[in-house]
This record gives C-alpha cells, structure tokens and sequence, in this order.
C-alpha cells in the first residue's frame, strides 16, 4: 500500500535533485528545467494531501501552479533566445550585459 510517506518522500526527492540543479548548473536552460521540476514537486506535495484528506482545495492549487509554469516557461525561454541571440551563449557566467 503506498502511503501519504512515500508521496511526500518523492516530492522532497524531486524538490531536491530541482535545487542541486539550480545551484551546481551553470547553463539557463538547465536552471529553468530545475525550477519546473521543484514547482512539479510542489505539486505532486498538494496532490497527495489533497487526495488523503479528500479535499479539492490542493487540486485547485495545482492548478494555478501549472499556470504560473507555464507563464514562467514562456516568458524564460523568450528571454533566453533573445539572450542568446545577442551573445552566443546560454551559460549564466558569461552573461555580463545584464549587469547594471
């Protein structure tokens, strides 16, 4: 029988590889695919308390978390397409026109 555990083990897992990602990566691609695979974590944490305490309260919430994915999908590839566009690459530390 797989418990309300074993959902919340593999979110933290997911939430975890998601933050390695971010944080050891130095290419912007990889760091958006991070941060979606922490907001699905998310999810799947919402999902699986809304499913135990039979509540459709955390189902709604994953809703506007695939949205707001979505909307940050869109709008973080248009920025890195133009960005590399303009220079080439996609690697964060050769990224110095962004600085003020």
């Amino acid at each position: 029988m797989i418990t309300l555990a074993h959902y919340l083990t593999l979110a933290a897992l997911l939430f975890s590889i998601g933050v390695v990602g971010v944080v050891l990566r130095r290419n912007a691609l990889i760091i958006l695919m991070s941060i979606e695979l922490m907001l699905n974590a998310v999810n799947l944490t919402f999902l699986s308390f809304a499913y135990y305490r039979q509540q459709l309260s955390g189902q709604v919430l994953v809703f506007f978390v695939i949205a707001l994915a979505a909307a940050e999908a869109t709008v973080g590839l248009a920025i890195l397409v133009a960005i590399f566009k303009k220079q080439g690459t996609v690697d964060v530390d050769e990224l110095r026109f962004l600085r003020g």
